[in-house]
């Protein structure tokens, strides 16, 4: 007695379906990518060859202006500290963190060593080891 399968298989592979897949994938990726703005405030970074990387726990920009941002909120010279602080308990808790100095190339030096004061001040009265690292383009 011979059975004869209702449903013959087709050896055939049909593309069409992940075609629109990564059409959708692509779409999606564009429009989020043109979303995500990298860097709040627009500096000319000074250059350098070394390529130091760190998990960014506060950032602190300074402006060409010589005003000081932590993280997109601009603060007075005299709550730097307090600021910096903040974020660092909120970003990481307890545990040492890493404070990333981003300059206009532009700024007196003393505006960038009142940022690296304030994260040894905070390192001193909480006995943590915060670390300040200074941003920097690659040299062309």
């Amino acid at each position: 007695m011979a059975l004869k399968r209702r449903n013959q298989r087709k050896v055939e592979f049909n593309m069409s379906s992940m075609s629109d897949l990564v059409f959708l994938l692509l779409i999606f990726f564009m429009l989020t990518s043109t979303l995500i703005a990298p860097n709040a405030i627009k500096l000319l970074l000074p250059q350098s060859n070394s390529r130091t990387m760190a998990k960014q726990n506060v950032t602190v920009y300074i402006n060409e202006n010589n005003d000081y941002y932590v993280g997109e909120r601009q603060v007075d010279e005299n709550q730097l500290q307090s600021e910096i602080l903040v974020e660092l308990n909120r970003s990481h808790g307890g545990e040492d963190g890493t404070v990333v100095v981003r300059s206009d190339k532009n700024v007196p030096v003393q505006y960038v060593v009142n940022v690296i004061d304030a994260v040894n001040n905070i390192n001193n009265e909480t006995h943590q080891n915060h670390k300040v690292l200074l941003a920097t383009s690659p040299k062309k």
